[in-house]
């Protein structure tokens, strides 16, 4: 067994298909700002977090219970209980009420996550749209999930990419030749994940698969099993709604519309750099399910070890990127040539992306501990990083240091967590040192 060759295998193809992900995210930001100017970005960025949430529910569910079925699989105990149509109906039943909440009261929602009249104007049409497709998006994570865990990573690669090329070519067909705006874009948006999920049905559907969906009673009690192995996913995609959330409020007082669209470019660029960790996380996971089922510890710390090093390997790569190139990284999104903007969104760049040096060790590791069962570790970590110390950093920095205090709370709050996420992984490689493997 070529270790090596395994985890280049899973974690490149995962890679390829996150930064997918994150890049119909950033065309959206990209057409939208040429299209419809700052208050398009500004109406974006508010409503990210109503993304974030229904992603975050559908990777909880998805990883979750796609990781139960790994383990099981490694123990030849795969079939022992339809893990993956429960995650289905589950996301289903879930979706359904996102789906009816966003198109009944869309301007409630764009209002509530802090825009004014003219923002609400712009993001509601938008928001009706994306949120009628819910289903769809949780559907999407649940399949990619499972696929990836029964033996089929270049299958998951393929949905995540084609679906994000769809996106990003609709999106610009929607919003200049048929002349759609802020419309075009979500429905653009909204028919990605339809692809995904056509895509992932020829694994599922074809001989090799392990997979079989069942009509079955909805198991609270599976779901919960489920959910406390996805909930360091469920943080880790919650955190960046929660995290664009707290500094809209924060920004819109320091420093108006003007700087949270200089937060939008910043955000969406970081969702890039974030998919590069969550390809090294996800495509780690499966091999450390596998050989967490199997008793193979020796396998486990090699894996942990090559996860760790690369990620510090793009953290470097993206700190540099960013300092060298942040003034024109941030024209590309100021089509107005707004000064204000710029020197803001530049600034806002350069301190928060040094947060990649502790973020990416701590959403690899947090997934290492989720793929062991390692479930109270791994909420720990999340919860910190997600909810509790981002927010602490953000209120207290930005209320001493004003926006340079904003920019470097994220920094600050990974710092505080990798102490955390390293005494959960230290114990887990301990315990296979004193055990001789």
């Amino acid at each position: 067994m070529n270790v090596r060759k395994q985890f280049a295998k899973y974690v490149s193809q995962n890679i390829f298909g996150m930064i997918g992900i994150s890049l119909y995210i950033l065309a959206d930001t990209f057409f939208i700002s040429q299209a419809v100017g700052a208050d398009g970005i500004t109406a974006l960025n508010l409503v990210l977090p109503l993304y974030s949430v229904i992603f975050a529910i559908g990777q909880m569910i998805g990883v979750g219970s796609a990781i139960r079925f790994a383990v099981e699989k490694g123990q030849n105990r795969s079939r022992k209980y339809p893990w993956f149509s429960n995650a289905l109906i589950w996301t289903t039943i879930l979706g359904t009420v996102f789906m009816v909440t966003g198109f009944l009261f869309p301007e409630q929602l764009v209002a509530l996550m802090g825009g004014d009249a003219s923002i609400v104007a712009v993001g509601a049409p938008y928001t009706r749209i994306f949120m009628s497709f819910s289903i769809f998006f949780m559907w999407n994570h649940v399949c990619n999930a499972f696929v990836r865990n029964d033996g089929a990573p270049t299958v998951a690669m393929a949905a995540t990419l084609f679906s994000s090329l769809f996106n990003i070519v609709f999106d610009y067909v929607l919003m200049y030749p048929l002349h759609m705006g802020m419309e075009g874009a979500a429905l653009a948006t909204a028919c990605s994940p339809i692809v995904g999920v056509l895509i992932c049905l020829v694994h599922i559907l074809s001989k090799k698969s392990t997979l079989r969906f069942h009509f079955v009673k909805p198991d609270v009690g599976r779901l919960c099993q489920a959910c406390q192995l996805g909930v360091s996913a469920f943080v880790g995609e919650m955190s960046s709604g929660v995290t664009t959330m707290a500094f809209n409020y924060l920004i819109l007082d320091l420093a108006g519309n003007t700087g949270v669209a200089a937060y939008g470019v910043v955000a969406n660029l970081a969702i890039v750099a974030v998919a590069m960790f969550n390809g090294i996380a996800q495509g780690s996971q499966p091999l450390i399910s596998d050989y967490y089922g199997r008793n193979e510890r020796s396998l486990i710390r090699r894996v942990i070890r090559m996860g760790l090093w690369l990620s510090l390997l793009f953290a470097v790569l993206i700190v540099f990127i960013v300092w060298r190139f942040a003034a024109p990284i941030t024209a590309v999104f100021n089509k107005a040539d707004d000064p204000a903007l710029a020197a803001y969104a530049q600034s806002g760049l350069r301190l928060y992306m040094t947060g990649f040096f502790f973020a990416g060790w701590n959403i690899v590791g947090t997934s290492v501990l989720s793929a062991m069962e390692q479930a109270r570790a791994a909420f720990a970590a999340s919860m910190l990083r997600g909810f509790v110390l981002i927010l602490l950093c953000a209120f207290a920095m930005a209320a001493l240091f004003g926006m340079t205090g904003v920019w470097l709370a994220y920094p600050a709050a990974e710092a505080l967590t990798l102490v955390v996420t390293f005494t959960g992984l230290w114990k887990v490689l301990r315990v296979g040192t004193e055990q001789g493997t």
